[in-house]
């Protein structure tokens, strides 16, 4: 697994050009009291509150009845947390719950709702009830959430529309703008993000950080170093002020064209900073020395990172531990495990999967195994990630038969959580390979058994199947009403196979 991906993508937050950065989360202001919102049980009682149904009205219904009191910058505190948690649905019901209650929404608030109904119901109820609004509450608040709707969807023509009648009102702005070269970006187009970037010095809109940064990723995407260099300039004699994510973004610039030695630069320009007190920051250092094979940045940032924060949380192993498994120091790697298994209050399971991935990566099957133990005595349950990591291991090696075992498991899992699960595509290709090389037919149909008892069976797996019976000689005429009781989509090329091989029954 690319621990890249996994850990920058959350952790660059402000230098990537991700559509989701561009929401409405900042349009309302709240007081700083209702920072401390996670701490009120009010809070507790929402966040607790499963799936997309729960009873958000009923839960401040009952908070009232106690005689306790609901202010409404507090629900917008709420709101913007549940939003940061995605639970869309349970802060567009805090909103109606505002609203039913005489309290009159802000433009912000407007704002936000459109967002939000956008995530939950599609653009197109978005912009129902944008064009429901008085016109006094479109705003540039509104129009600015509604653009952001659109090119999420990238939907191109709608949003140059909109972007044209916002000229016309005057509501265009650099958040406008940054929407529309993220929009530009994720298409391709990466010189229209170079024109939209000089169309806001034209006309004096300022270009703040992120659009800089917007600028070096498109850069970066044609490949452009130099274009990318020429950007850092030109912040420098901007006089803009760059954070630790532009460097960090740099930094992975580098990393993505193998020129380690700058990217090592970049994060020691980092490392620098002043009151570096973000722990996004440390942790973005880490993964990034990991894919420059800088271990010793890597060890000296962690140290750093337990000297900053008193508290050593879950995801800041996770990272660490991601890290050494890169760098191929196993040693290190389980004394960090061993660490933090001892101290956690949390068990996650998503650590201990970094550890088994690494030995079985090493073939280590005995001490994967062990790992796997030590899940079971802390009262933790394999997840499919970790089942899928062992069936992986013995396709590998050529031991389908102890493969399937984790299957049931899986199979086992989804029938009593009542939980989705569908097999990688890789894990299944390597069933199907195995199977089909080495005519394996009892296999293929234990495997098919336990993925068609999941609802998991696909064309693809069906095909292997009736292949896998085919070059084992195995069609005859009850695999015939197999096929028809089943009621599975077979591809056409299967279907012709099997006109060729038996008579139709």
């Amino acid at each position: 697994m690319e621990m890249g991906k996994k850990a920058c993508s959350s952790i660059l937050w402000r230098a990537t050009s991700s559509m989701r950065r561009l929401s409405t989360a900042t349009v309302t202001k709240t007081s700083s009291s209702a920072v401390k919102d996670k701490e009120t049980s009010l809070y507790r009682r929402l966040s607790a509150l499963g799936g997309s149904d729960g009873k958000v009205t009923d839960t401040l219904n009952e908070w009232v009845s106690e005689g306790k009191a609901v202010r409404r910058f507090e629900i917008i505190g709420y709101i913007n947390q549940l939003r940061k948690y995605k639970k869309y649905e349970h802060a567009i019901q805090l909103l109606d719950w505002i609203e039913k209650r005489g309290r009159k929404l802000t433009h912000g608030d407007h704002a936000i709702r459109i967002d939000l109904l956008s995530k939950v119901k599609g653009v197109a109820n978005a912009e129902q009830y944008f064009n429901s609004l008085k016109e006094s509450s479109k705003t540039k608040e509104t129009y600015g959430a509604l653009l952001n709707c659109y090119c999420q969807e990238k939907m191109a023509d709608k949003v140059m529309a909109l972007f044209k009648e916002m000229e016309r009102l005057k509501f265009v702005s650099t958040l406008a703008y940054k929407n529309l070269m993220c929009l530009r970006l994720s298409l391709g187009e990466h010189k229209k993000v170079h024109q939209l970037a000089q169309e806001m010095k034209q006309k004096n809109i300022p270009r703040d950080v992120f659009v800089y940064n917007t600028l070096m990723n498109s850069y970066s995407s044609l490949k452009d170093i130099e274009g990318v260099e020429r950007v850092m300039k030109e912040m420098n004699a901007e006089g803009i002020q760059i954070d630790w994510a532009t460097y960090a973004n740099l930094a992975t610039i580098y990393v993505k064209a193998g020129q380690f030695d700058k990217a090592n630069s970049a994060l020691t320009e980092l490392e620098k900073m002043d009151n570096l007190r973000d722990r996004e920051a440390f942790l973005a250092l880490i993964s990034l020395y990991a894919q420059t094979s800088n271990s010793l940045g890597v060890n000296r940032v962690w140290k750093s990172l337990k000297s900053a924060f008193p508290k050593t949380i879950n995801s800041s192993y996770l990272i660490m531990l991601r890290a050494l498994s890169r760098l191929g120091d196993m040693d290190a790697l389980k004394k960090c495990y061993e660490e933090w298994e001892s101290a956690c209050s949390i068990y996650d399971i998503r650590l201990a999967n970094v550890l088994i991935d690494a030995y079985l990566k090493q073939g280590m099957i005995k001490d994967a195994e062990l790992v796997g133990e030590r899940i079971k005595k802390r009262g933790a349950k394999p997840d499919f990630r970790n089942l899928e990591m062992f069936m992986t291991f013995y396709l590998k090696n050529q031991q389908p038969d102890l493969a399937l075992k984790y299957v049931d498991i899986a199979a086992s899992n989804v029938k009593a959580e009542k939980s989705d699960w569908k097999l990688s595509q890789e894990t299944l290709n390597l069933f199907l390979k195995c199977f089909e090389e080495k005519k394996n037919v009892d296999g293929v149909e234990k495997f098919y058994n336990s993925l068609k008892q999941v609802d998991c069976v696909n064309t693809k797996l069906y095909d292997s199947l009736l292949r896998t019976y085919i070059a084992a000689g195995r069609i005859d005429s009850q695999m015939h009403k197999r096929i028809k009781d089943d009621g599975i989509e077979m591809s056409s090329e299967t279907k012709k196979l099997l006109e060729r091989v038996c008579c139709p029954s």
